[in-house]
């Protein structure tokens, strides 16, 4: 196990990230934070936190969507569902979605169609902390990054949550 992001190289990227959101939605009125569900809402809930900080805070809209059953690739299993939590229309709004990794597209690619349920945004950004760049099966890029990685498919990137795991921590893993 290699740590790529310490607890306090952590904490930085999730302010610059959020930096970098409020630089492009200065005025966050048109703009709606949602974080994908499970471990997204972990980064998103953070994110938030320091938007919130920075202005404020009646003016963000937060939701958390459950992607799961818009999965192409997990139909046969039996899944349980996190809860959808979108009390707002993104109709003609600009959406932020962040979630933890991109890796092959797959997971943004659901929320993409799962947000249809909810509106027509005007337009959609991504946000993650960690890009695997060299494994993605899908056109989709991320508009905000924590940090590219360069990883082999049999590694693993776990991100560790303090409120889920005890730990803020990214790590590369051998299987």
């Amino acid at each position: 196990m290699k740590s790529i992001l310490t607890e306090p190289q952590l904490e930085i990227t999730i302010k610059r990230l959020a930096h970098q959101v409020l630089e492009n939605h200065v005025d966050l009125t048109n703009t709606v934070v949602i974080g994908l569900q499970p471990r997204g809402i972990y980064l998103s809930d953070r994110i938030v936190d320091e938007i919130k900080k920075e202005t404020d805070s009646n003016k963000i809209q937060y939701g958390k969507l459950d992607i799961t059953f818009y999965r192409d690739d997990i139909r046969k299993e039996l899944h349980i569902a996190n809860r959808t939590e979108i009390p707002f229309s993104i109709e003609g709004k600009n959406v932020i979605l962040i979630d933890d990794v991109l890796y092959t597209g797959r997971t943004i690619r659901a929320a993409l169609d799962a947000l249809l349920d909810f509106g027509r945004p005007e337009k959609v950004e991504l946000c993650v902390l960690i890009d695997r760049r060299f494994s993605r099966q899908l056109p989709i890029q991320p508009d905000y990054i924590g940090k590219s990685i360069d990883a082999i498919v049999s590694q693993k990137v776990k991100v560790f949550w303090k409120s889920k795991d005890g730990k803020d921590e990214v790590c590369l893993m051998n299987d």
